[in-house]
């Protein structure tokens, strides 16, 4: 029964099985960084601003949070497209 609508799930509007790709391409991968650090970044910047009371100083550690934090995003995620356990 799960297997059937997993099937289902796979067939287009023809009825014809979907290719599915089995990583990301880098463009994707840029952008699910950068969103995904929009969001860490806002966190480390109110974390920040709790902690110090500086807008500041708060500002200063979330830009930097930002920069390096999205750049190990996307190795990271390049790196796990490489490996193909759970695909």
């Amino acid at each position: 029964m799960i297997l059937d609508q997993v099937v289902l799930q796979n067939k287009d509007a023809k009825g014809k099985y979907a290719k599915h790709k089995k990583s990301d391409t880098p463009i994707r991968s840029i952008a699910k960084a950068i969103s995904w650090r929009i969001i860490g970044t806002l966190d480390t910047l109110l974390i920040s601003f709790l902690l110090t009371g500086e807008v500041v100083i708060a500002a200063s550690i979330a830009s930097i949070d930002f920069v390096t934090k999205m750049f190990l995003y996307f190795f990271h995620e390049r790196l796990w497209n490489k490996i193909n356990w759970g695909k």
